[in-house]
């Protein structure tokens, strides 16, 4: 009768068996693996263990790898005159001056910092969000872009102050510009007919030697040359925007 039990008591699961030198070691036990109507044994060391990836922590995101170096492009807008630009839409209440809510469509032509190269022109519209008397001018809310022939061009967005500087962010472009971010430094000249603008530029490689220049001191007094008003071959960009 013992050694009937003893021999009942080896077969069944978690039973421990002997091993040489006295020293035991338990039964794997069976583990059903989702999905799959198999078993898998587990160990003591976890290795045939199930893992349940669903609550596992996700991999970190890819920091950003576009280029953070700052590059600096001068640019010239002027307004000549012959492009019936701006047009001001009086759509607020008061009509005998300007007030929330008045927009202004423009378009200018666009040169180089150096202003001996024609590079494309301007377009885009501000909307007037205060008019300040006591500057003797007005806050615009502008979205506007910038045209540079092959290379495609810059967008920016924010507020376009017609009596001091003001700073507006660089929110992309196409061409050499795509992928660009930072922001650009209005310098009101003579509203509305010049302006001088200065982007720091991030997120894009080296910009082209063709738009790069040392720029004529902002003044009342600048020009465009002869030649790049008259768009001459070597005074203008490929395929520029007119």
């Amino acid at each position: 009768m013992a050694a009937a039990a003893a021999l009942r008591a080896a077969r069944s699961p978690g039973s421990v068996s002997a091993k040489p030198g006295g020293s035991s070691l338990a039964a794997p036990s069976m583990v059903a693996v989702a999905g799959s109507g198999k078993k898998q044994a587990r160990g003591r060391g976890g290795g045939g263990a199930v893992r349940a990836s669903l609550f596992s922590p996700k991999p970190a995101a890819a920091k950003d790898a576009r280029p953070t170096k700052v590059q600096e492009l001068y640019v010239y807008e002027l307004n000549e005159r012959d492009r019936e630009s701006p047009a001001y839409l009086r759509l607020s209440p008061k009509q005998t001056q300007n007030a929330l809510g008045d927009l202004v469509p423009f378009t200018n032509k666009v040169y180089n910092g150096s202003l001996d190269k024609r590079l494309g022109i301007t377009a885009g519209i501000c909307i007037l969000i205060q008019h300040v008397p006591e500057r003797n001018g007005d806050r615009y809310e502008a979205i506007f872009s910038f045209y540079f022939g092959d290379y495609g061009h810059i967008t920016v967005q924010g507020p376009y102050l017609t009596y001091e500087e003001s700073y507006l962010a660089v929110t992309g472009g196409s061409g050499v510009f795509e992928g660009a971010y930072g922001q650009v430094k209005l310098n009101q000249i003579v509203f509305p007919f010049k302006i001088f603008y200065t982007f720091y530029l991030k997120g894009i490689p080296d910009l082209p030697r063709e738009l790069l220049c040392t720029p004529v001191p902002p003044s009342p007094t600048v020009e465009a040359t002869p030649a790049a008003r008259a768009a001459e071959p070597h005074a203008c960009l490929n395929n520029f925007t007119n």
